[in-house]
């Protein structure tokens, strides 16, 4: 290093401070790239702004001119390091910059961002199907057979002005010649703003990213994305003053936690400490909705919904993880409350009503953009919400076609698209805590739960692990305590909860990477309760009837009481539990 200092600094064009930096710092990373076939390397931009601050800065001021020095530099140093893969791939190779210092807001990007490298982070909505563009066009001049090449810019196809032959020169006609034009993949994505990063009150704003040659296909809907580009206009029209912003591609970087919903050391000793309590499940139980009285063995069945049981995947089959949760009753008994609660301490949660969601809103759809009049392929909310809960609120309310839709993600989590030349299968890995309103309005108890919810199919109820009735009973008692609990309320007089909200938010992501087993004395009970159930149903020809999803769903209940404990092995005490829960379910149905 001592040696090649001096050459640092008598560096003075940046392609030659790019390859020193390369060689300093990423030569393992360039010998590397033939190994796996790759065309691009990835930087940190904080190892570049720890080597040469000025030169990052420069980078972010100037991209499209310094990406071509950076590029160019890669190249150079990939002919050293290893000649022969260089020889192979020729100039396709291209440097991708992640992790910027901070990423740009969504909603703030403006003209003060035009032409400079920013980063922008958000969940893939919108895709489309990947095309080639033409990079070098080819032409063939009619007059005299000369060859001229174009390059393209983005927007329409650019012609040659004249023909290059010396004793041609003239201005056509020409002919394009596709196969001998440079040609890469384009793929247009759009992400939206994550939930947690709205202001209050804000509608979620998208963005327009414009991905090309190995980042086309990395990312679906439903991914949470940080990509990395240039800011620029979208197609500015001669007469016009105003225009769209869209982002060129250097990187996309999948993210698989939301960082919002990770815990601090500190709060990981306290989490730790919370799950020593043998009074942990009720204290999370009473930090759940608090502002609701009463309602214990619904706020449990939510518990069990937030932590979820362990997906498996046994011989190919998979198995669903995570609890699927109905509530059923009167208005004004607080459904929409428990739902909104849940969205907020959720690691990624997104609310949804059934009057306004259409089986494209909750599931995925292909149409076609009225801009370009390419197909796209948009994500619904379950997509949106993979690896997190979908709150839907009056699910009774959506058309019977739009909640047929639902049924695969429902058990499958997964949603299936065809149409449009768009073959597609997308994660909807979801939890989903539905409310429902009676179709009589007021819930009738001398009626069954299937014909108070006559809109909903038997084959929709039975995909929900527990279904609970909320109803608004007259009863002097309770009402004092509920109307006591109000007014303290509004007194601003009723005590914290044990787990303050942000806590158990964090609680809950924590919780949910450790995944228990089931004990030989859990798996006996376990399976002596179904065998017995299942018995009884059967005497009593329920409609609903008792099938292996029961048993499945008592093992994702018994999965979920372990993970609230952060323990390892799932005990005798969580199958009791998940079997007591399982009771008053099956008997309010």
């Amino acid at each position: 290093m001592d040696e090649e200092q001096p050459k640092l600094f008598e560096a003075v064009d940046p392609q030659s401070k790019f390859e020193h930096f390369l060689k300093e710092k990423y030569r393992g990373a360039l010998a590397q790239l033939s190994i796996n076939g790759e065309k691009s390397i990835q930087v940190d931009f904080q190892d570049l702004y720890a080597y040469d601050s000025q030169l990052a800065t420069d980078l972010i001021e100037k991209p499209a001119e310094y990406l071509n020095h950076f590029n160019n530099a890669a190249r150079n140093q990939l002919a050293i390091e290893d000649p022969e893969y260089s020889a192979k791939i020729g100039d396709s190779l291209i440097v991708r910059i992640v992790n910027l210092y901070e990423a740009t807001p969504i909603r703030k990007i403006g003209a003060e961002d035009l032409f400079k490298l920013r980063m922008v982070r958000g969940m893939v909505v919108k895709t489309t199907v990947v095309k080639p563009k033409i990079l070098k066009a080819s032409y063939e001049c009619l007059r005299c057979g000369t060859r001229v090449e174009v390059i393209q810019r983005e927007g329409k196809r650019i012609k040659p002005v004249k023909c290059s032959n010396p004793n041609c020169q003239r201005a056509g006609p020409f002919r394009f010649v596709p196969e001998e034009s440079k040609m890469i993949n384009v793929q247009d994505v759009w992400i939206q703003e994550a939930p947690e990063e709205l202001p209050a009150g804000q509608l979620p704003r998208s963005f327009h990213i414009r991905a090309y040659e190995d980042l086309v296909d990395k990312a679906r809907p439903g991914d949470l994305i940080a990509a990395v580009g240039i800011i620029e206009p979208l197609e500015i029209k001669d007469t016009a003053l105003t225009f769209d912003v869209y982002m060129i591609a250097n990187s996309i970087t999948l993210l698989n936690k939301e960082p919002e919903a990770t815990p601090t050391s500190e709060e990981i000793a306290r989490i730790h400490e919370l799950a020593k309590d043998p009074w942990i499940h009720q204290k999370i139980i009473q930090s759940i909705a608090p502002t609701i009285y009463g309602y214990e063995e619904v706020k449990e069945a939510i518990m069990y919904l937030l932590f979820g049981g362990v997906p498996k995947e046994l011989e190919g089959t998979k198995i669903r993880g995570e609890i699927n949760v109905l509530l059923v009753g009167d208005p004004g008994t607080g459904k929409t409350q428990l739902l909104r609660f849940v969205q907020s301490v959720a690691p990624r949660g997104i609310y949804t009503s059934g009057r306004g969601s259409t089986g494209a809103g909750l599931t995925a759809v292909c149409q076609r953009d009225p801009d370009t009049g390419e197909m796209t392929l948009e994500a619904g909310a379950l997509v949106l919400a993979d690896r997190g809960i979908v709150c839907i609120d009056e699910i009774e309310k959506m058309r019977p076609e739009d909640r047929v839709n639902i049924h695969e993600p429902l058990e499958s989590q997964t949603i299936s698209v065809a149409k449009g030349g768009i073959v597609a299968t997308l994660n909807a890995r979801t939890a989903v805590l539905a409310a429902a309103n009676s179709v009589y309005g007021k819930y009738n108890p001398y009626r069954t739960i299937f014909e108070n919810l006559a809109t909903l199919p038997v084959t929709l109820l039975s995909r929900f692990d527990l279904i609970f009735l909320m109803l608004d009973k007259p009863e002097k008692e309770r009402d004092t305590k509920l109307a006591s609990h109000v007014l303290q309320l509004h007194r601003k007089t009723t005590p914290p909860p044990p787990i303050p909200q942000n806590l158990l938010r964090k609680y809950i992501a924590y919780a949910r990477q450790i995944n228990p087993e089931l004990t030989k004395e859990a798996q006996e009970r376990l399976e002596q309760f179904y065998l017995q159930a299942r018995e009884k149903a059967l005497q009593r020809g329920d409609e609903l009837g008792i099938g292996v999803r029961y048993l499945e769903s008592l093992i994702r209940i018994a999965e979920a009481r372990a993970r609230a404990a952060l323990r390892k092995h799932v005990t005798v005490e969580d199958a009791e539990a998940a079997i007591i829960i399982m009771e008053k379910s099956l008997r309010q149905i």
